[in-house]
């Protein structure tokens, strides 16, 4: 693997993270578990959101909400590990 395919391999694993946090974040606020007047938590919520929205709002327009369930995440998670797997080895070294 060359560096750039480490690098953009990486990077698209790092944001595979930043999309668990921030389903899982708003899983937690839309129950109530977690509290966004918490400093700590909405920083978090602010900086999660901020990343994904602008790849998911696109996403979402395109896919409905089934049952009140966002399958966005899921569909980019899907995508991105399509990218990682089946493009990435192909850019060349």
């Amino acid at each position: 693997m060359g560096p750039v395919q480490w690098i953009v391999y990486n990077v698209l694993s790092l944001y595979w993270w930043v999309i668990l946090v921030d389903v899982i974040l708003s899983w937690l606020i839309a129950f109530d578990v977690v509290n966004t007047r918490n400093k700590f938590i909405g920083t978090i919520a602010d900086v999660t959101n901020r990343l994904t929205a602008p790849v998911l709002n696109p996403l979402r327009k395109i896919i409905p909400p089934i049952g009140g369930l966002d399958l966005s995440p899921l569909v980019l998670i899907f995508g991105m590990q399509f990218l990682q797997r089946y493009v990435v080895p192909l850019i060349p070294i």
